[in-house]
């Protein structure tokens, strides 16, 4: 089995979701060891919306995960491994909650 160095949640939002989604990362890094990043107000990478990074460790997803999903409230949640091959772990290994949403994959 490939190893997992890691988990990347990527939480999407727009202009009417803003304060929704900065909420939702920052408790998320009050409660767990999590590293959050920069909030987007423009799409960044591959990704097609606004968006907020929550990184972990793999040991983590177990809590982290159901943490949101039951805490999104109708925000769109990616979710992807950190294997080392980035097309992969952002097609065939990505987890969706919500809509699913059509990345630009030309940058891998």
């Amino acid at each position: 089995m490939q190893r997992i160095k890691g988990y990347h949640a990527h939480i999407y939002f727009d202009a009417s979701t803003i304060d929704q989604a900065r909420a939702l990362c920052e408790d998320g890094a009050r409660l767990f060891p999590l590293r959050m990043g920069r909030v987007h107000e423009r799409p960044v990478g591959p990704h097609p919306d606004w968006s907020c990074q929550l990184a972990f460790d793999a040991e983590y997803i177990g809590v982290v995960l159901p943490w949101l999903a039951l805490n999104r409230n109708g925000l769109v949640v990616f979710l992807h491994p950190d294997t080392g091959d980035d097309l992969k772990d952002h097609t065939d290994y990505a987890i969706w909650m919500g809509a699913m949403r059509e990345l630009d994959l030309s940058i891998f």
